[in-house]
């Protein structure tokens, strides 16, 4: 049978994770998930007690960084379609039906559309561009399924990436296959956009983008990153910064 599996990098998301993978198993109507691994960077909180006790398998990341981790879950899963989730981001309820369909119609990767839990016009309006599948609109929290064997042809996440991880891997995705949007909404926490100020946090966004975009290196964006948004918890860049001053690009597939 043809089966998923479910990847999802934490760091200190006690508040969030027990929640989304009994979600994510109680939808599992059809039993298509064969595993729903979650991947911790280091957390400080109850992040894995809370994992395991809502049914999920948890592995160390050896270093912290989302790229890492996400790699590290690939390591570690069976499933024939590799699904990576937001620990803050909840898929449709037939996600599981969505992307085996897709999948087995020869579409070997996409993502949904995303909406927020709090609605304000400016999300409302970014989200809504999240309906198509060119790249500037495509990010790690309307979630990524993709083939097994299509990851590891692309060689996984890039590793040297602690910022617009998510966005690179799409952009080399689509050099390879065509990338589709599936039917229905997935639902990211505005969390971060309510405490760093909605239109403060978008044009924050949007200069890490083009920054990009225009060769910055990544400790410059980490550095941007660091300086402008705030965060409830310490970031992971924080962590990444002290062990690995300067990352290298390391893939293990």
């Amino acid at each position: 049978m043809d089966s998923i599996s479910i990847i999802i990098p934490v760091y200190n998301e006690a508040d969030n994770i027990g929640s989304l993978v009994q979600y994510l198993a109680k939808n599992d109507n059809n039993n298509l998930v064969r595993d729903i691994i979650v991947v911790d960077g280091g957390s400080s909180d109850e992040t894995c007690e809370k994992a395991r006790d809502a049914g999920a398998t948890v592995i160390p990341s050896d270093r912290p960084g989302r790229a890492i981790q996400m790699n590290n879950g690939a390591n570690y899963a069976t499933g024939d379609i590799l699904y990576f989730v937001h620990a803050d981001s909840y898929p449709p309820s037939d996600f599981a039906a969505q992307i085996v369909a897709a999948w087995q119609n020869g579409k070997r990767t996409g993502g949904f559309r995303l909406r927020f839990d709090t609605r304000h016009w400016l999300l409302n309006g970014y989200a809504w561009f999240t309906r198509f599948s060119f790249h500037p609109f495509r990010y790690g929290d309307q979630s990524l399924y993709i083939d097994r064997a299509l990851f590891y042809h692309i060689g996984g996440f890039r590793e040297d990436h602690i910022v617009m991880e998510d966005n690179e891997i799409i952009r080399r995705i689509m050099k390879y296959d065509h990338y589709e949007v599936l039917q229905g909404y997935i639902t990211t926490s505005a969390r971060k956009y309510i405490d760093n100020g909605i239109f403060r946090l978008q044009l924050i966004f949007t200069c890490i983008y083009s920054m990009y975009y225009l060769g910055f290196s990544q400790s410059s964006l980490v550095r941007f990153y660091k300086t402008f948004v705030r965060n409830g918890k310490k970031p992971v860049v924080d962590q990444i910064s002290a062990s690995q001053p300067k990352p290298t690009h390391q893939i293990h597939i």
